[in-house]
């Protein structure tokens, strides 16, 4: 099965958006051992570099915001004249900053749907005309887009506003046979959980029935999954990878 599985992604390309570290980074090394070419995204030349070095030779970095239009229309253009055209596209930049409803501000809000929704939103549309027929789109959402998370209200509804672009995209690229789902992780032991106190931590994990966070590589394989042909029959869906927390 696994010898199937790099023949049918070997020759194909895949671009993640917001790949330099985290599930992103995991997810571009899953792919690039699967076989595919892979090009990696992230806004500091550092972390860029680092991670397409660390991955291999079949993985190239570009340096952009996944914020800005200009940017993606960038990135797409980059992707179009090395490959020809992207098999497999993760929208995966993300930030998640905490703020009550009486600290909530307008640049707060600003900076995560930017980031979460607009980044995704137009990364996509960019991508339409490099998307091959039959590609496959990767959304990495969040459990966090159906449960009140305080005090990350702002950060859980732009993850409901990718749920809900999945299912419209998935409709309307479905004459082109382009798939797009979501992948949604609970809490995941990346970067972005390394400031949080040890004590927030075990709150972030009581509620997980399997007792632990999630590993990036394991978000990053059911990524892979909703990318690859084994999925074929599959669109407009959340995969929760939670251990359980939402599902039980």
């Amino acid at each position: 099965m696994e010898e199937r599985t790099i023949a049918m992604m070997t020759g194909k390309l895949a671009l993640v958006i917001g790949g330099a570290k985290g599930i992103g980074l995991a997810t571009a090394r899953a792919l690039a051992e699967e076989g595919a070419a892979v090009i990696l995204t992230g806004r500091r030349q550092h972390e860029v570099a680092a991670a397409a070095d660390g991955i291999g030779p079949s993985v190239q970095g570009i340096v952009a915001d996944a914020a800005s239009q200009v940017d993606l229309e960038r990135v797409m253009r980059e992707a179009q004249q090395l490959h020809g055209c992207i098999d497999m596209l993760v929208l995966n930049a993300g930030l998640s900053e905490p703020a009550t409803l009486p600290e909530e501000t307008a640049e707060h809000f600003d900076r995560h749907f930017a980031v979460n929704v607009r980044g995704a939103l137009f990364g996509i549309q960019a991508a339409l005309p490099v998307l091959s027929d039959g590609a496959s789109v990767v959304l990495v959402g969040s459990i966090a887009d159906a449960m009140g998370v305080t005090p990350f209200s702002t950060y859980a509804a732009t993850k409901a506003a990718l749920r809900s672009y999945a299912r419209s995209w998935a409709a309307e690229l479905a004459p082109r046979r382009i798939r797009v789902n979501v992948v949604a992780p609970g809490p995941t032991d990346t970067d972005m959980m390394a400031a949080v106190s040890d004590e927030m931590r075990q709150v972030l994990i009581a509620p997980i029935p399997l007792g632990r966070m999630a590993r990036a590589d394991e978000v990053a394989a059911a990524a892979v999954f909703l990318l690859s042909d084994a999925a074929s029959f599959v669109t407009g869906a959340e995969l929760c990878v939670d251990g359980g927390m939402r599902q039980v």
